[in-house]
């Protein structure tokens, strides 16, 4: 019982806050519930095309394609593919994170994969045309610029960082990289 409710322990707090919210502060508690309702409602449009689109992307896309275009030896293609791929979707961030991890486990790198998730977040296409409209091409400018940077930087020293202890279970092995490029290759 003890080890149950250590593993869900944050969900179950959140349980007890709504319970409490609903107690002492029924105003809140309907604010909060509409919410999450919200956001439910929305998950559940979003989540279920985006797992049939990651499932027909593990077993249509061979994982030394992944390798090629995102793993570590893809060089400025694959920094240049996840540019592109974080700027086109329109949808929200959450949705990237599911895809990201599964091409990590397929041998895309960790750099890689941090600029994709950024430049989902913060390098959208129709985000910059807002703000050449509203703030200026000048300014849209710098800020691509500036944020691509940053994105670099992070995505280096996270790669760096994970690759110090890969028994934390962050990535996989080291092996499972080269696994099927060398296979090809032989």
């Amino acid at each position: 019982m003890m080890k149950i409710l250590r593993k869900f322990k944050f969900p179950l707090l959140i349980v007890l806050v709504f319970i409490i919210l609903w107690i002492f502060a029924p105003e809140l508690w309907r604010r909060s519930a509409n919410v999450v309702w919200d956001y439910f409602k929305e998950m559940i449009i979003i989540m279920p095309p985006v797992f049939i689109l990651m499932g027909l992307m593990e077993v249509w896309v061979p994982k030394d394609k992944i390798h090629k275009w995102f793993g570590t030896g893809s060089g400025i293609r694959g920094t240049a593919i996840s540019i592109a791929l974080g700027t086109l979707p329109t949808g929200p961030l959450y949705i990237a994170f599911p895809m990201a991890a599964s091409l990590i486990r397929k041998g895309a790198s960790v750099s890689n994969m941090i600029i994709f998730l950024g430049s989902w977040a913060a390098l959208k296409i129709p985000q910059l045309m807002v703000e050449i409209k509203f703030l200026g091409i000048l300014f849209a400018a710098w800020r691509f610029v500036l944020t691509l940077l940053a994105l670099f930087a992070m995505g280096t020293i996270m790669e760096l960082v994970l690759k110090l202890d890969r028994n934390k279970g962050w990535l996989p092995p080291a092996e499972a990289y080269n696994i099927n490029v060398q296979q090809k290759n032989m």
